[in-house]
């Protein structure tokens, strides 16, 4: 598997049980002993497992700010403390999981199967997008004017009246659009104008 589980707990002990328990089940696993030495490190596809109380940042600060990023890595919160309110609260801010310490071995290897394969399928999402973004990035101002009417649904004569241009031009510009975005029918595209927010 190409995914790695990225291990961040400030406790040695901690880290490397956890570590063991992933590597002798087939994960490849690094480890962390801060947030900050984990954000510095390289991007590495796959899930997060990050202890909640950390001296400063804690397993919440690094959550908010990878949904900040838009990194689409799930986490799996530990936490030692019994904090039921902090586990509401993380999981309604997109926690994927949270496990108290001492963790049951079959239930965090549970848990970090079901993240990995998210993680397999948002990544997957995400470069998609990212690529839709970039080809909608390539239009012209006016092949996205066109392309932002015809996603709503109007012919080429409602958009040329909207645009104030001739339909031939309309259809030059809807061409481009069809073209560029590597869309294979109308049905396609409007996808395509959902997925970028724009339909």
């Amino acid at each position: 598997m190409n995914e790695t589980v990225s291990v961040i707990d400030d406790e040695a002990s901690v880290r490397d049980a956890v570590a063991m328990l992933l590597e002798t089940n087939g994960y490849a696993v690094s480890t962390y002993d801060t947030v900050r030495a984990f954000l510095d490190a390289p991007f590495a596809p796959g899930a997060i497992i990050s202890d909640v109380r950390m001296p400063e940042a804690t397993g919440l600060d690094l959550l908010r700010d990878l949904q900040a990023k838009e990194d689409p890595r799930p986490i799996i919160l530990l936490t030692g403390h019994g904090d039921i309110e902090m586990a509401v609260q993380a999981l309604k801010i997109g926690a994927f999981d949270f496990i108290e310490k001492p963790f049951d071995m079959e239930r965090l290897l549970a848990s970090v199967a079901s993240a990995v394969e998210v993680s397999a399928n948002s990544l997957k999402t995400t470069l998609e997008l990212n690529e839709l973004r970039q080809r909608y990035a390539s239009l012209s101002d006016r092949q996205r004017d066109t392309m932002h009417f015809l996603v709503k649904g109007l012919s080429n004569k409602e958009i040329a009246q909207e645009l104030g241009i001739s339909p031939r031009t309309v259809e030059i510009h809807r061409t481009w659009v069809m073209t560029r975005m590597a869309a294979k029918s109308m049905a396609d595209l409007v996808r395509m104008g959902i997925a970028l927010g724009i339909a």
